[in-house]
């Protein structure tokens, strides 16, 4: 029986043999693309060959690439675990044509390779084509069928609807027919009682998918239409999960060397069995599958966090650690634990497993010990919850408190059920679901944009000149309308342009397009597809006209100055820091620079000022920029510079080199190293577990932060009469305050002494419970400490109620002695809030002890006099 690793070597070495070139996966998580967060498909990384905006050479790729499909139309998050076959992340093996072989060379080789090379039964494999569309005015796909009959019997060949059979990416975009390859693995008994074409795309867990052949021909614009692309391309995509289990004779993805060295070391360090309780089961398939998903978006450069791409990982790992938690009795981190035996299983076929093992392993604990820490915080909301519940003799939690549970700490509905049904509560469910549509619809608002199909004025691609040139003649190519919260803007694509789009944490240049008539601001300037797109808030009035186009040379400046010290930073922090030392991101304006990397602890001090220093020598050596253009990614290698993990590179690439930093970018530099100015590091802090960041200034924004420290010491100094020894002075000074606040402190101590024993004298006996009440001018702290003391010197049968005053603010303090609370049920807390309306505030606290500020100090006594009547003695 051949191994995972083995199938997808054979894959390869297949295609290969075919004509096609290896190409390494691309990234799971996409930058520089404003449509995708994640690779969800194959296809993403070629999306600029298809659309015609980059060369097609090779035209004959295969790959296996990562893939995740948690957001968006591609969503399977919610079946992921409880079924046999849906995940978060999974392989796409592929084969791709780009206008070299089409429908007859992609149906013969799928059917050699499952067939002939790993022997699957034809018996077993069905087909479909696409049964055409009359609102689309398509044909049935005869073609396709007419080379699946040279395979094929008849009655393996069935006719399927759009949803099936006609791929799309989106809304828009590249589309086509495509043939589905279904395989049947059923027992011999079962396939005799009902044929397989029966069950063809009907949820069958044992009739399922396995290859997609599409046939790209069509790309869909805005407003429906089909229009013909540019050339004919195949995308492939056979699922590596579902072949594998085809292939190991199993029945469930679960079940094969994928999935189970990791299932089986869950099950070692959670001593529990798999395949013997359906909860269990499913919470260990749920931690195998998103522990891969975590652990490669780690390794590709995307951290947990609270947007976007971020989010969705944070989701789903968090996901996996409530299934450890509730299903599996982890109270402790977990996950992280288990990445040694998946890195050994698929570190070979994915080498920036290794390269990232400890960024990994750190990370994914951090956010396990912060999820589990939330975690309690919303367990104990939800049994505050239930007891109030209780207590006004109700057994049904509000659906708006579940979702709040939900937003604020993770709970999804089936753990609050859980939870609530230990303990006789049910949910209101329809009021979770209401409250969960109105966020997303008020997420579709915010988020939704709507642009036109492009108008095309000329043919041609974009030729970027932004390396030599800040002015350059041009003509529009074509533009675009685009609405986003009720703001509208147009996109144009320039024949020739100077102006940057953002990528690679460098922001995208602004300035104008000038013709002979007028004067148009370009806004931004965005990446898309491999090609800058401008952003202008009116089209010019003549579309056609010459333009020049003259990027905002100040600007442009002083982004490529801050860009070019990220990359001295970059090689100072591994001279100081040690190899280890990996950029995790970044991000440069004009004004800004921000440098994310990899290191386990905080920067000292003393290594901040050696990066320093060794960044401004570099900048006073005035070194020239070392630039090699579209040389083999190999030669680029050997002149020494840098990849980073996470971003995918071309077989052509560029290399920028500042004396001893060379590294691969395509971003806009400065000219020489002195054009930066100078360089000062603002601050050094923790992003995530194994991930600092600096904040740094440059230029001339280093000399107004200079001139403003000056300001800053001169004022200080103005206030001490210009002392010459300012340090010894301002101690001086400092030792004085403490001094002063002890003794402060010692004489409030006596004070609330004092307090403390008038008002214990002077207490009244209210139906056998001491009662003392009191409005005083008093701090606080010092109050919190007065009925604490109360407490001590009365500590049966105690109603204390406080009122003070401190700057105009006033407060409302109750304690209770412990019998109070337990044998006549008072409540200090919900007592307090009720007092509270009469000086105009609120608060809450323990049942023993709370306090409430507010506005109006007229209303304290009457506050005061509200809590014994609250009290009911």
């Amino acid at each position: 029986m051949m191994t995972a690793n083995e199938i997808r070597d054979s894959y390869k070495k297949f295609f290969e043999s075919k004509g096609h070139a290896i190409v390494a996966s691309a990234p799971m998580v996409i930058k520089d693309d404003p449509t995708l967060m994640f690779t969800n498909a194959g296809m993403n990384q070629w999306k600029d060959i298809i659309l015609g905006t980059r060369e097609p050479e090779p035209r004959r790729r295969a790959d296996s690439q990562k893939c995740l499909r948690v957001s968006g139309k591609h969503n399977d998050l919610e079946e992921v675990g409880h079924d046999t076959y849906h995940h978060t992340m999974f392989e796409m093996l592929g084969n791709w044509s780009f206008g070299d072989y089409f429908k007859e060379g992609a149906i013969d080789m799928a059917w050699e390779y499952l067939v002939d090379v790993l022997k699957l039964d034809p018996k077993d494999l069905y087909v479909t084509v696409f049964e055409g569309s009359e609102k689309e005015g398509l044909d049935r796909d005869d073609e396709a069928a007419a080379i699946w009959a040279k395979h094929v019997p008849a009655d393996h060949i069935i006719n399927g609807n759009k949803h099936d059979n006609f791929w799309e990416m989106g809304d828009t975009g590249p589309c086509g027919p495509c043939s589905e390859i279904h395989l049947d693995s059923r027992t011999p008994e079962e396939k005799a009682k009902t044929p397989g074409r029966e069950l063809v795309n009907m949820d069958d867990p044992q009739v399922i998918e396995i290859w997609n052949l599409v046939f790209m021909q069509f790309n869909r614009k805005a407003d429906g239409s089909l229009e013909k692309l540019g050339m004919n391309v195949i995308d492939t995509g056979m699922g590596f999960e579902r072949l594998v289990r085809a292939l190991q004779g199993k029945h469930s993805n679960y079940d094969t060397d994928v999935f189970q060295p990791i299932i089986k070391e869950i099950a070692r360090l959670s001593g529990m069995e798999y395949g013997k309780d359906e909860n269990t089961d499913v919470a260990m398939r749920v931690i195998a599958d998103h522990l891969r998903a975590v652990a490669f978006s780690i390794a590709d450069g995307q951290l947990p966090g609270n947007a976007k791409a971020g989010y969705v990982i944070r989701r789903i790992l968090r996901r996996a650690v409530r299934y450890a938690y509730t299903f599996l009795g982890q109270k402790e981190a977990f996950m992280f634990r288990l990445l040694p035996v998946f890195i050994g299983e698929m570190g070979r076929a994915y080498p920036e497993l290794e390269a990232q093992r400890e960024l990994i392993g750190k990370v994914i604990k951090e956010e396990e010990d912060s999820f589990l820490r939330t975690l309690d915080k919303g367990i104990s909301m939800l049994n505050g919850a239930m007891d109030n519940l209780k207590a006004a003799g109700k057994s049904e939690l509000d659906g708006a408190q579940a979702f709040r549970l939900f937003d604020t700490y993770g709970f999804p509905l089936d753990l609050t059920e859980l939870i609530c049904r230990e303990n006789g509560v049910t949910v209101d469910g329809k009021q979770f679901d209401e409250e969960m549509r109105k966020q997303k619809e008020r997420a579709r608002n915010a988020a939704q944009v709507e642009s036109s199909d492009w108008t095309e004025l000329a043919p041609g691609e974009q030729k970027f000149v932004g390396y030599d040139y800040t002015e350059h003649e041009c003509r529009i190519l074509r533009y675009r309308k685009v609405t986003q919260k009720k703001n509208t803007y147009y996109e144009l694509v320039l024949d020739h342009t100077p102006f940057y789009g953002e990528m690679g944490g460098q922001v995208g240049d602004c300035g104008v397009l000038v013709s002979e008539t007028e004067t148009v601001a370009v806004i931004d300037t965005k990446r898309e597809n491999n090609q800058s797109v401008h952003i202008v808030k009116e089209l010019p009035k003549n579309i056609e006209a010459d333009f020049m186009a003259c990027v905002d040379t100040d600007k442009r400046d002083g982004s490529a100055a801050n860009h070019t010290a990220t990359h001295l930073l970059d090689y100072a922090l591994k001279q100081v820091l040690g190899d280890h030392v990996e950029q995790k991101g970044s991000y440069v304006s004009a004004d800004t620079l921000r440098f994310d990397f990899s290191h386990f602890e905080k920067v000292s001090d003393e290594d901040i000022r050696k990066v320093e220093r060794m960044v401004n020598d570099m900048i006073r050596r005035d070194i020239h920029i070392d630039e090699h253009r579209d040389i083999a990614i190999e030669e680029a290698k050997k002149l020494g510079a840098i990849a980073l993990f996470g971003e995918k590179y071309g077989d052509k690439v560029r290399v920028v080199r500042f004396g001893p930093s060379c590294e691969f970018c395509g971003g806009i530099h400065a000219s020489s190293t002195g054009r930066i100015g100078m360089f000062k590091i603002i601050s050094e802090s923790s992003v995530a577990a194994g991930i600092r960041r600096i904040e740094a200034k440059t230029g001339k924004e280093c000399e107004e932060m200079m001139y403003n420290l000056e300001d800053i010491i001169k004022s200080i100094k103005a206030l001490f009469n210009n002392a010459k020894d300012l340090r010894g002075v301002i101690g001086k000074y400092i030792e004085e305050h403490d001094s002063m606040k002890k003794e402060i402190e010692h004489f409030q101590a006596q004070a609330v002494e004092r307090a403390k024993e008038t008002l214990v004298q002077k207490a009244r006996n209210i139906n056998g419970t001491t009662v003392i009440t009191a409005v005083l001018p008093m701090e606080a702290t010092a109050a919190k400490d007065l009925v604490f003391k109360i407490r001590q010197a009365v500590p049966e049968n105690l109603l204390c109620v406080i009122g003070t005053v401190a700057a105009d603010k006033p407060m409302l303090s109750v304690m209770l002695s412990d019998d109070m609370v337990s044998g006549h049920g008072l409540n200090a807390g919900q007592i307090v809030r009720e007092a509270a309306k009469l000086i105009q505030g609120g608060g809450g606290g323990q049942p023993h002890y709370a306090t409430a500020g507010g506005k109006n100090a007229d209303g304290l006594s009457a506050a005061v006099d509200k809590v014994i009547e609250l009290a009911k003695l």
